[in-house]
């Protein structure tokens, strides 16, 4: 197939798909599911690819939310990664119903012209991204060894490419100490909630000293459980990003001093313990942003350069440290509302969201088909998959 035959035959497939994707995407913003709680998103993406004759494996590496769904024969794997968690409370605030109907659309686009490409469409459903990492688990279960280019795209305000993200690790953080009544004898407990007290202090006291694009946030998620007894129980999440995962090492183990001097502090007992996976720093291959821009200035669409920019954090970065990996934004009008908030959800089934999860299909599936035509990166891509599988799994 030419690269023009290829080209009508992913987008007429797009617009055969249009209202089912649409409403997809409406779907999964109806009912969002928090991370590793998919089980309707999940559901709604697998019956829509078993309907175009995809074979789909549902609960994929133990993950009951994951799934894999595959369409053609050809030596050449391209993969679409469908994001469809929501956030506690605010539901779809990161736009991940736009993020997973525009990779379904991809793979449905891009399988019309599988066969004639040589190719095997891979649609990877990639539970819990805003929380334990799902894309990771996968990599280690081996879900993307075959896997020569990884694709998808992400809500945002606007369009753009290159950029890179922050790497991230999450921690629980639990202090015990020992109750007693903190009128009558308070010297007789251990205050678990002054070992956190003065463990949030010394960590607002640390962020002088770490270097640029070191981020601590976090939250106490119990505090004890009445005010007239000297808490014997805290309990908090602490997230720690950096520029790279080398980077966020060094800055953990100095936060992680900050928690160690509470509970020499206060004499309560610390107990550590990682949440997830840590993210790695995202790197987005130059020659498939390439081809990206290319297919989005065909839908009318211009792509702002992020080079050398970073955004937040995606388990889409491990992805990229093995395999050649896009993570571009599509934009649309939020009211100039920003992520993981409620006002950015509203958005979510707008006009604008409807458009983005179409166009935003058409340019993934129209990358694919550019690499698939193109003999120099067909060979590039296979010699990745074929060295990878010579040093073996890095996992």
């Amino acid at each position: 197939m030419h690269t023009a035959d290829a080209h009508s035959t992913v987008t007429e497939a797009v617009r055969s798909w249009s209202e089912r994707l649409v409403a997809l995407s409406h779907g999964l913003h109806d009912e969002p599911e928090t991370a590793l709680r998919e089980h309707r998103s999940a559901a709604k993406i697998a019956d829509l690819l078993e309907s175009a004759d995809f074979a789909v494996t549902r609960g994929v590496a133990d993950l009951p939310t994951a799934l894999v769904a595959t369409h053609g024969t050809g030596d050449l794997v391209i993969g679409f990664c469908a994001e469809y968690d929501a956030l506690p409370g605010i539901g779809h605030a990161c736009g991940h119903n736009v993020n997973g109907a525009a990779a379904v659309g991809a793979a449905l686009a891009l399988a019309a012209a599988a066969d004639t490409l040589g190719l095997t469409v891979k649609l990877i459903g990639t539970p819990a991204e805003e929380d334990i990492g799902g894309k990771v688990l996968l990599l280690d279960a081996g879900v993307f060894d075959d896997v020569a280019a990884a694709m998808m795209v992400h809500a945002a305000l606007d369009d753009s490419v290159g950029a890179s993200s922050l790497a991230i690790g999450a921690w629980d953080i639990t202090y015990r100490g020992k109750p007693s009544h903190a009128a009558l004898a308070p010297w007789e407990g251990v205050n678990a909630l002054d070992a956190m007290t003065v463990a949030h202090t010394a960590v607002g006291l640390l962020r002088q000293q770490l270097p640029p694009g070191v981020i601590v946030h976090g939250i106490v998620t119990d505090g004890g459980q009445a005010a007239n007894v000297i808490p014997a129980r805290t309990r908090a999440r602490c997230e720690v990003r950096a520029p790279n995962v080398e980077q966020l090492a060094q800055a953990w183990r100095r936060v992680c001093a900050c928690f160690e001097a509470g509970a020499l502090a206060s004499g309560a007992e610390l107990e550590l313990r990682r949440h997830g996976r840590d993210f790695a720093d995202l790197h987005q291959d130059p020659d498939m942003t390439e081809a990206y821009v290319g297919a989005l200035g065909e839908l009318g669409r211009t792509a702002t350069s992020r080079h050398g920019e970073t955004m937040a954090s995606t388990d889409m970065g491990n992805v990229s440290q093995l395999i050649p990996t896009i993570h571009p934004t599509i934009g649309y009008d939020t009211g100039g509302a920003t992520q993981h908030t409620p006002e950015f959800t509203a958005y979510g089934k707008s006009p604008g969201a409807d458009r983005a999860v179409l166009d935003g299909a058409t340019a993934l599936a129209l990358t694919g088909a550019a690499l698939a035509t193109s003999p120099a990166q067909r060979s590039r891509l296979l010699d990745g998959v074929r060295k990878r599988r010579r040093s073996g799994p890095a996992r």
